[in-house]
This record gives structure tokens, C-alpha cells and sequence, in this order.
């Protein structure tokens, strides 16, 4: 029989990201924590939780991080339903999304949900093709994912497709591209792109130009393109609106910018689509059932 006490230590040094961390938030010293963790890994006979900064946790530890999340999950429905006053009690939520996402229709879609349940939230974000990866080690209950694969022990429900396009800002569009957008103009424009693991970008300059483009990064062929790497969507728009750089904006930030005039679609035939999907555990968990119901019916994404 596993001693959630124990458990309850390892998931904490992996969500908080380290020890000490991990030992405000149970209240205990850092030095019980390590002792608690010691004592579980000696319980299952291997080791659970690299000691790096920030911590990891081994295949066996993300496992146990994972059993320990969907027990709490289902332990806050039994406690609602028992204990009337558990019903006053804050539950938390860990969810893997994507920064287009947040930044744009996630919390329209979940505000009656948090409204009418007492839920805090623990975002983890990361690229859309990588919050997938948070759910499959077991750190997040649910994600929002450009992989449409189910994570085994979860469900996938597609909730639509965000558009981006290549925009610009007039002056930049004259300074950079004054004979419209053209592949020799492309090592002296600069880019701004969220950061390295985004595709986004090079995709489309594949898409425009026919030449091909590694699945994450530029080929040769692009190699010597100057650009900014800025992993916020807001400022990202705002050092396009500025003239400062160019590049993909989803179509729930720019559309409105481009109909004004502030920005320029540099290549209005043509756009890249990018698949979004909820996933979610299996788990018999009321919680989780509405929450999943918001988003897939309120996530306002085309």
C-alpha cells in the first residue's frame, strides 16, 4: 500500500520545481520532503526524482506523480459529495496549453466554469506540440494539443483550428518588402518567431516558396534569416505593430489589426491552419467532466 504522504511530497517537488519549494508549500522542512522521497524510493526499490535543478522525475516517478493527481482529482468529487463542507475547499487543476490559446480565447471559454466551482488553475505553458508530452508524463490532467493521438488512459476531442497568417506593418512592409514578398528579401527582413521549437514560420515560408523546411527548425535555405525569438504572444504583436519585425499571427489577434490597416496579410492566399485538441483523463471526475464541457463548446478558435 503506497503512503500518500509520500506521494504527496514527490508531486509537489515536481510541480513547484524543486525542495525547497516543495517544502513551503506542505509546510514542512526541506530536509522531511527529501526523507519522504528517500523513504517512497526505497519503498518501490528505484530511484523516483533526479536530484538536478529543477528536479525530474524518472519514468517510475511520473507514473506516481500521475496516480497521485488522478486520485486527488477523484477524491475532490467524493469529498464534495460526503462532506458538505469540503464543498468550500479550493481544488486545483494542472492543465498543459499552448500561448495562442491563453492569450486569446481560453478564459472566455472556462469563465462560468470557474465562476460556479471552487478551481484554481495550474497552467503549464508550451508550444502546442509539446503540451501533449506534460500529459503523457502525467504532470497535467488534461492539455490543449496540436497531436490528435489520445495519451493511453485519455480522451481526445478535436475543438477546432486556429488560422495564422505572415502580417506586417505598412512601414515595415515598405522598408522590407517594397516589391511585395519576395524570397531574396528575406535575409534582411528580421523575423520574429515565439521561439525554437516553433515551426510555424518556416512552414509557411515552405508553403509560399516551395523549398523545403525541416519539420522544427529552417533548412539551409533559410538559415541566415534574422530573427527575434519572443515566447509572449502579446509583445509578439506589439514588435509587429511597431514595424520592428514580421511574422505568423493567429487570426484571433490580427484579423482586427488588419482590417484596420495596422497590419498587412503579406500573402493573403495563403495561411497555415493549426489543429487544436482537448485531451483529457478518463477518470469518472465531475470536475473534469465540466470543465471539459466548457471547452469544448465555448473554445471560439476559427
Amino acid at each position: 500500500m503506497l503512503d500518500y504522504k509520500l506521494l504527496q511530497a514527490l508531486a509537489n517537488v515536481i510541480q513547484e520545481g524543486g525542495f525547497d519549494k516543495a517544502s513551503q508549500r506542505l509546510n514542512i522542512t526541506q530536509s522531511a520532503v527529501s526523507q519522504r522521497i528517500k523513504l517512497l524510493e526505497d519503498q518501490v526499490g528505484t530511484l523516483l526524482v533526479t536530484r538536478t535543478v529543477p528536479p525530474m522525475p524518472t519514468t517510475q516517478g511520473k507514473l506516481l506523480v500521475k496516480h497521485y493527481l488522478q486520485v486527488q482529482s477523484l477524491e475532490a468529487d467524493l469529498e464534495g459529495d460526503l462532506i458538505p463542507l469540503a464543498r468550500e475547499n479550493f481544488h486545483l487543476f494542472s492543465l498543459g496549453i499552448n500561448a495562442d490559446s491563453l492569450a486569446t480565447w481560453f478564459f472566455p471559454a472556462i469563465t462560468s466554469f470557474l465562476e460556479g466551482n471552487r478551481v484554481l488553475l495550474d497552467l503549464k505553458v508550451d508550444d502546442q506540440e509539446q503540451t501533449h508530452k506534460l500529459l503523457r508524463n502525467g504532470e497535467v490532467s488534461g492539455c490543449i494539443s496540436s497531436e490528435n493521438t489520445p495519451v493511453q488512459g485519455c480522451s481526445v476531442i478535436p475543438i477546432g483550428t486556429m488560422n495564422y497568417r505572415m502580417v506586417a506593418a505598412p512601414r515595415f512592409l515598405t522598408a522590407h518588402f517594397p516589391r511585395g514578398f519576395e524570397k531574396d528579401r528575406l535575409k534582411t527582413a528580421p523575423a520574429v518567431v515565439f521561439n525554437r521549437k516553433d515551426d510555424l514560420h518556416a512552414r509557411f515560408l515552405n508553403t509560399v516558396f516551395q523549398t523545403p523546411v525541416s519539420e522544427k527548425s529552417t533548412s539551409d535555405n533559410f538559415k541566415n534569416i534574422p530573427i527575434h525569438y519572443l515566447p509572449s504572444p502579446e509583445k509578439f504583436v506589439d514588435l509587429i505593430l511597431e514595424g520592428l519585425a514580421y511574422g505568423m499571427v493567429p487570426d484571433l489577434q490580427g484579423l482586427a489589426h488588419i482590417r484596420s490597416g495596422h497590419l498587412i496579410d503579406l500573402v493573403p492566399e495563403t495561411h497555415i491552419g493549426v489543429d487544436l485538441y482537448w485531451h483529457r483523463w478518463n477518470l469518472s471526475s465531475l470536475l473534469l467532466d465540466e470543465f471539459s464541457k466548457a471547452i469544448v463548446k465555448n473554445a471560439v478558435i476559427c
